[in-house]
């Protein structure tokens, strides 16, 4: 079983902000595959899905952001998943808007629901998607920004961005986090098409 957790805010208060990036993949992925996400003790929402005859379950934690990691612990140790079959998708201000990165393992940097999921699960080795929603405005402090909306220019850019990365987490579960990773991780802001 693969278990694949976007990171966000519950409410409506915060849907559709940038920091919900991670809610609107699995969303995506939900929709694209007919599952239903359900609250669940309410740490998470799940649903169980299936995708090319692979068990996935889908979860968007609802302990707000900065304790994403007491949901994704409970679930990761609950349906006994190891490290290497959690995906965890979020946003991310050092990327350019509408870029997606996939990375096999590595640290949180400066997001707190990843510093949050590290450190319940007490390890880095497990595979993230990242879906870019910078760079922060000049004169703006990042922690609002990240709680703002989408500008209407802005839109088209993610939503692109939100298919590319739909088809990502696809590729990873089809074809491994390696191969997805020469896939899909190429600069879109500044150097089209470049490697990461």
């Amino acid at each position: 079983m693969w278990l694949v957790v976007g990171l966000g805010n519950p409410g409506e208060t915060y849907a559709d902000t940038r920091h919900n990036a991670g809610f609107m993949v699995v969303d995506r992925l939900a929709k694209a595959w007919g599952a239903k996400l359900r609250l669940k003790r309410h740490l998470p929402r799940l649903a169980e899905a299936r995708f090319e005859g692979e068990s996935v379950l889908l979860a968007e934690p609802q302990t707000f952001m900065n304790e994403s990691g007491r949901a994704v612990r409970e679930m990761v140790k609950g349906r006994r998943v190891p490290p290497e079959r959690l995906l965890v998708c979020y946003d991310d201000l050092d990327l350019c808007l509408g870029e997606v990165r996939i990375r096999k393992a590595g640290g949180a940097g400066t997001h707190n629901g990843m510093r949050s999921v590290v450190a319940e699960l007490g390890t880095t080795e497990f595979p993230r998607l990242r879906l870019g929603i910078g760079p922060v405005p000049e004169g703006r402090a990042a922690a609002d920004f990240v709680l703002t909306r989408f500008l209407r220019a802005e839109r088209p850019a993610f939503d692109a961005a939100l298919g590319r990365a739909a088809e990502a987490v696809e590729a990873i579960l089809l074809r491994g986090v390696e191969r997805a990773m020469t896939d899909f991780n190429r600069r879109r802001c500044g150097s089209d098409s470049v490697p990461d």
